[in-house]
């Protein structure tokens, strides 16, 4: 991130009713509206847009051209009765919008101390972040979506509103989580989840699609997708003669890795009795 001096930039806009304390770092270009607050630790960097009633509580860094609409909240204490005011940060990757009546606590002591969102994310309407958690970067939550603490969300993720996401779950990248879902456990890069309580029904293909993966690769995905959870044998089997067969290919690579990793909660499984949309050829 940009390296700033302390102090506001003689650029920046700054509504009267707006409360920004002696020692904050505001850069060049910022808007500050009407009744927001800005703690002495905070960092923001050029071109960050505070809309109105927006709290920056503590150690937070807003990157470049971020923007917080009205009511949302950032850096506030973590929802954790283990914690007693020790220093921790929160940071915003550049160009991530931040709607209305959005939460994102920071860091614990008893996590690494820092809450993360990667650069061009979007979080909508009254989604929460807790404590701990990292979003990398393009993340999408729609509203409501609520985050327990530790969670951990690859790049280009989309959370359908409403979806709610236990603490300490790892999400892979390229995934799509449904509306309403309740997610328990890992979910393995590229797939998609939906339900109650979550299961893996498929491959994320329009995502796929989108970002330009080709042909080949989405039919390998689909593969692998069948080998470790459609066919028959014990997971470790099935793990093994994937590795055997399709090792060799990143994409596929980046799966086994996931799955391999430590994991507090383990892995979403495949909902039974359901024949995935992916079971059609790649268009």
């Amino acid at each position: 991130m940009t390296t700033l001096s302390r102090g506001i930039d003689a650029s920046a806009v700054i509504h009267p009713t707006a409360i920004v304390a002696d020692g904050a770092t505001i850069g060049a270009g910022c808007r500050i509206g009407p009744y927001c607050t800005v703690s002495a630790e905070a960092v923001l960097e050029e071109g960050v847009t505070l809309v109105s009633h927006v709290v920056i509580d503590g150690d937070v860094r807003l990157g470049a051209g971020v923007q917080a609409m009205s009511f949302a909240t950032i850096g506030l204490p973590p929802q954790d009765l283990k914690y007693k005011g020790e220093p921790t940060r929160v940071e915003i990757g550049a160009r991530t919008i931040i709607r209305e009546h959005a939460t994102i606590h920071r860091g614990s002591v008893g996590g690494h101390g820092l809450t993360q969102v990667g650069a061009d994310c979007l979080i909508m309407c009254t989604a929460h972040i807790g404590h701990d958690c990292v979003l990398d970067h393009h993340v999408i939550l729609a509203n409501n979506v609520m985050l327990g603490g530790h969670v951990q969300i690859g790049d280009t993720v989309f959370v359908g509103g409403g979806a709610a996401i236990h603490q300490f779950v790892r999400i892979g990248r390229q995934v799509v989580v449904g509306g309403m879902t309740g997610v328990e456990a890992d979910v393995i890069p590229f797939g998609a989840v939906m339900g109650d309580r979550a299961r893996l029904t498929g491959l994320n293909l329009i995502g796929l699609k989108r970002r330009g993966f080709p042909r080949s690769q989405i039919n390998t995905l689909r593969a692998v997708y069948r080998a470790l959870f459609r066919a028959p044998g014990v997971f470790g089997e099935r793990l093994a003669n994937v590795e055997a067969q399709y090792g060799a290919d990143p994409v596929v690579q980046e799966i086994l890795t996931f799955v391999r990793a430590d994991s507090h909660r383990g892995l979403c499984k495949a909902r039974r009795g359901v024949i995935e949309d992916d079971e059609a050829e790649a268009g």
